[in-house]
């Protein structure tokens, strides 16, 4: 069986050059993107509510005669058609309408709609409902699943993606599709197919758990999420062995001038701060890259950690390079290391957007020659910037 991941959008009935454009446009070029461009929400339109039992904000499938129609002027021009059908009336109110929609609307009509029940003027009301006269002695079946309401774009109806993706369902098959899932770890989490789990979001069937589905609970959507995750890590780690295959300068621990940090410092450092310093120290001193995140509340001590470690390279005899993501913010460290830093006999250079002309001039000299620590911002990143022995 042909992937789906090998099959245009054009294979499918209706889509030329012109559709297949708008498609693109969501991310839809091949069947597989058809199949995994899942609904956002569902409608039940698979039984007819009687209009006695209706409820504001209930979406519903209501099937009556028309009692008369009529152009009511308020504050804006409006088509009202009262809808009967034994247990209640309803109201269908058109505000963008024709004459030959008032006139297939008229007195004795069978119509069968769809729309969210409002209260009205006069009792409940529909507006712009979905609908279709039914012609007499011609039964028309109710939809036999929930009908699935897709992300879309401008040009892009509901009902033009439902019939891409009831298409695309019936090329779908249980090799259509590559299933990176291990036999062994679906048994083991009791994990569906995937194409049993695509078939059921597209078109579940009418006792199907809305709530479970609203709340993305269902095990249908488990399914998909789980190798979405195990996708994601595995991504993860492929990054993480290709930034440790890398070679990195293996740093020693720092004994000197750490000391004469603290002496000057004028506070001890928490348990915290000490704990993290020295696992960053750790990784340091190995000769491959580090791959570490600290987290902290403001004011927790996170630069005091980053102090911690660009002593380390400073001790070795390397420049260090502190980034940070404003220029307000980068200043701020630039005060800090200055202040932490002169007393060690350690010149810090700062560079930022803002700095112009000789001042600017003399920082890059600075960078490049006697400055062991430079603080600034993505300017750092500049290829003008050359670093003396970062």
């Amino acid at each position: 069986m042909t992937e789906l991941a090998a099959v245009s959008v054009t294979a499918l009935k209706g889509v030329g050059a012109a559709l297949a454009e708008k498609l693109a446009k969501v991310g839809l070029e091949t069947l597989q993107d058809v199949l995994f461009h899942l609904p956002l929400r569902y409608q039940d339109r698979t039984r007819i509510v009687p209009i006695g039992e209706l409820r504001p904000g209930q979406d519903a499938v209501v099937e009556g005669t028309v009692a008369g129609a009529d152009v009511v002027m308020g504050r804006r021009r409006s088509l009202l058609v009262r809808l009967q059908d034994g247990s209640g009336t309803l109201s269908l109110r058109f505000y963008h309408f024709s004459q030959a929609q008032k006139e297939g609307l008229k007195r004795g009509t069978q119509v069968r709609c769809y729309g969210e029940v409002r209260p009205g003027s006069s009792g409940l009301e529909i507006y712009h409902p979905e609908y279709r006269a039914l012609s007499a002695g011609e039964p028309i079946a109710v939809e036999q699943t929930l009908t699935p309401i897709y992300p879309s774009t401008e040009g892009l109806t509901q009902q033009r993606l439902r019939s891409l993706s009831e298409q695309a369902l019936a090329r779908l098959g249980p090799h259509s599709l590559p299933d990176w899932l291990p036999r062994e770890l679906a048994r083991d989490y009791q994990l569906s197919p995937l194409d049993q789990a695509i078939r059921y979001l597209h078109r579940p069937p009418p006792d199907a758990d809305q709530a479970e589905l609203a709340e993305g609970r269902h095990w249908a959507q488990h399914r998909l999420a789980f190798e979405e995750l195990l996708t994601h890590q595995l991504s993860l780690q492929r990054l993480r062995e290709s930034v440790r295959a890398q070679q990195a300068l293996a740093l020693p621990i720092a004994k000197r001038l750490p000391q004469q940090f603290l002496d000057n410092l004028g506070f001890a450092p928490t348990g915290a701060q000490l704990r993290v310093g020295a696992e960053i120290a750790y990784d340091l001193t190995q000769d491959e890259p580090m791959l570490r995140l600290i987290q902290g509340d403001v004011g927790a001590g996170k630069t005091v950690v980053a102090a911690f470690a660009a002593l380390q390279a400073l001790e070795a005899g390397y420049q260090v390079a502190l980034m940070a993501p404003t220029e307000i913010l980068a200043e701020q460290h630039f005060l800090n290391f200055s202040k932490w830093l002169a007393p060690l006999g350690v010149e810090v250079a700062w560079l930022a957007g803002k700095l112009k002309g000789k001042a600017r001039a003399a920082a890059l000299e600075q960078i490049a020659g006697s400055a062991a620590m430079v603080v600034g911002t993505h300017a750092l990143f500049q290829d003008e910037v050359k670093f003396a022995r970062l």
